[in-house]
């Protein structure tokens, strides 16, 4: 407008200068001619300013169109606004500030004013909806969070996480008002407040006469029996049988598992109806891996009932892991994503990432890593844990750094801090630098921040059953195909990357590399290995084949142990192989080694891995005074067997990490 008003002030003198000057020596239509030019000029610099200002409006227009739908949707509702002090005082902006502040008040107002005399589009906008001026910044966020670049979508869901000053209320706006995307990718940014997620829906009532024991029965038999293994028919004809009798035994006043179930009792303490979903469960968490599956599950109500069960056995964690691996099996499936959003599963992650727990927020952080289809490309299949990053983050990673634990162990408690001394929980849980219950997650995370560090977790046995499936027959070879289909889908292989592994995760790497190599489509991950830490392998067999069968099947099942005798042909094939692999290859090779024997049960002492059977042949062997199950457990952060592992990643790992 000022530019309009200069632009007129100036014709107008140019005109009354002519018009008073003296009669110039020219001709009738020179004169003329002189007038219609500044009327071209005059003309040209109005029309210019006109179509400037027009721009600018629309353009302010565009940025602040609002979903009025929805606002007046939220101005129906009924909100309890608690009153807060501001968390810090008024600020000095400066003149800029104020001046901009200002400008924008006022240019709303004349939107406003036109909208109502011109009835333009602006009237829908700015006629219904009744805003306040510190909400406008709250509506853009939302406004871009749904925009068709992703670079704005992913800005506005980081300013919404960083955002701590705003009221109950607008919190509770954000969460009703944005879409699936933008709640997942709050829920997998570390800042966000947990404010941003509305509880779930309400479960429905149960049934007269009906119980979720019964309910997670009638949901285990609906399932599909096809496409399963030998074993996995096996535990779900074991769990409906059990639950049966359980729900025939309490109706008529009595407990009493029939056949195998009396064990499994005792072992999940003194309510039986955990065992008896723990047995339902156990099966569930096997049929959630085939997709077609998982359809069903979700078609018959599986997720408001897993989450009833989430609710009734918080305090059992058994319980709780193997909902979370359901849940997070079914995240797999993209098609399911809108159900498992909608059923509230994405607040209940959200809360879980968040906790101490190392289990609980990992398990939670796979299933939102398989929700995030915006940041992940990855895909994590069960047994797959990313320790770090757990939630979207600026940082680049460089390289990868893989954990597999060996026999009877598992993703996280195989590699905690060395625990011979009695440590508090909660004392750990307040300073994770004196103890940890994962030091890869909390100091090699902390160390090199670069890294994308996972944990595979696989079953000894079918389940953790005392009984174990009569057809299972799990050898190195089929568990090594396994966890490379599983490592691949998760992207492994598209980085650098070193490997970790314990006891009989250090064959299992072994025979996963070879495998590799035979395979044009896994050709990355051989080009990508940059070195290997065995911490206590048995490359020439262990001492342990050598007692009883009933020993050796306290530890290991009888298949596998034979795999680890000494006079093993699939043994001495494995080192052989590798070993011309490695050296043609040119990877880097770290070895530890206990020197000290383990207790097996009260009374036997094992040297489970001597020296020489820990020797590869290449690569630096170093014994170490622990025993074979602390070999892999430093004692604190500044111990020896922590800080030569963390040395060997960073040298290993130096150029990519340079990059």
């Amino acid at each position: 407008m000022i530019e309009m008003m200069s632009v007129g002030a100036c014709c107008v003198l140019c005109c009354r200068r002519i018009g008073t000057s003296a009669p110039l020596p020219k001709s009738h239509t020179t004169y003329w001619k002189d007038i219609r030019n500044i009327i071209k000029l005059t003309g040209s610099l109005i029309l210019g300013g006109s179509l400037c200002f027009t721009y600018e409006v629309l353009a302010l227009k565009k940025s602040l169109t609002l979903d009025t739908e929805v606002v007046e949707k939220e101005k129906m509702k009924s909100y309890i606004y608690v009153h807060t002090a501001p968390l810090n005082k008024p600020e000095n902006h400066g003149i800029v500030w104020q001046a901009r502040k200002e400008l924008h008040k006022a240019v709303r107002k004349v939107l406003a004013a036109s909208a109502k005399i011109l009835r333009n589009p602006f009237a829908g906008t700015f006629s219904t909806v009744d805003l306040e001026d510190h909400e406008c910044a709250m509506w853009l966020l939302l406004r871009k969070s749904q925009a068709d670049d992703r670079t704005t979508r992913l800005e506005a869901v980081q300013d919404m996480s960083d955002t701590h000053h705003w009221h109950d209320y607008q919190y509770r706006i954000i969460a009703q008002a944005c879409d699936p995307r933008t709640l997942i990718g709050l829920a997998r940014s570390k800042e966000s407040d947990l404010r941003f997620f509305l509880p779930p829906p309400p479960l429905p009532s149960l049934k007269e006469d009906s119980s979720i024991e019964e309910d997670l029965r009638q949901l285990l038999a609906s399932l599909p029996q096809t496409e399963l293994d030998e074993c996995i028919q096996y535990y779900t004809s074991l769990a409906l049988n059990e639950s049966s009798q359980s729900l025939a035994a309490q109706k008529g006043g009595l407990w009493c598992f029939g056949g195998n179930g009396l064990p499994y009792a005792e072992s999940f303490g003194d309510v039986p109806s955990a065992a008896v979903e723990m047995f339902c469960l156990e099966a569930i968490v096997k049929h959630s891996e085939i997709p077609s599956h998982c359809d069903q599950i979700e078609a018959q109500g599986g997720l408001q009932l897993l989450q009833r069960l989430h609710y009734l056995y918080r305090d059992c964690p058994n319980v709780q892991r193997n909902i979370m691996r359901i849940v997070g099996n079914m995240a797999l499936s993209e098609r399911l994503h809108a159900p498992i959003v909608r059923s509230g599963w994405v607040s209940i992650m959200a809360e879980a990432l968040k906790s101490q727990q190392i289990m609980e927020a990992s398990h939670a952080a796979r299933t939102l890593a398989n929700l995030d289809r915006e940041t992940v490309q990855e895909k994590y299949q069960d047994g797959v844990y990313v320790l770090h990053p757990q939630y979207r983050t600026s940082q680049p990673i460089k390289a990868d750094v893989l954990f597999i634990h060996g026999l009877m162990g598992a993703a996280f408690k195989t590699w905690r801090q060395h625990d011979s001394e009695k440590v508090l929980v909660e004392k750990a849980l307040e300073d994770e630098n004196r103890y940890t219950t994962c030091w890869p997650k909390t100091w090699l995370a902390k160390d090199c921040p670069a890294l994308r560090i996972i944990s595979v977790e696989y079953d000894t046995a079918l389940s953790d059953w005392r009984a174990r499936c009569p057809m299972e027959r799990k050898t190195i070879a089929f568990r090594s195909n396994e966890l490379l289909s599983k490592l691949r889908a998760a992207g492994v292989g598209d980085r650098p990357m070193i490997w970790i592994s314990h006891s009989m995760g250090g064959l299992l790497v072994k025979k996963m590399l070879l495998e590799a190599s035979q395979k044009p489509e896994l050709s990355t991950i051989i080009n990508n290995t940059r070195g290997i830490i065995f911490y206590s392998v048995p490359h020439h067999g262990s001492q342990l084949a050598e007692y009883s069968v009933n020993i050796r099947y306290l530890l290991f099942p009888s298949l596998e142990v034979k795999e680890l005798s000494k006079d093993s042909p699939a043994l001495k094939t494995l080192q052989d192989d590798f070993l011309e692999f490695a050296k043609d290859k040119n990877f880097q090779v770290l070895s530890f080694v206990e020197t000290q024997p383990t207790f097996i049960g009260s009374m036997l002492k094992l040297h489970i891995v001597p020296v020489d059977s820990a020797a590869l042949g290449i690569g630096d062997l170093i014994p170490v005074d622990v025993n074979h199950l602390n070999i892999c457990k430093p004692r604190k952060k500044d111990a020896f067997l922590y800080q030569r592992t963390l040395q060997f990643i960073r040298e290993t790992l130096a150029k990519d990490l340079e990059k």
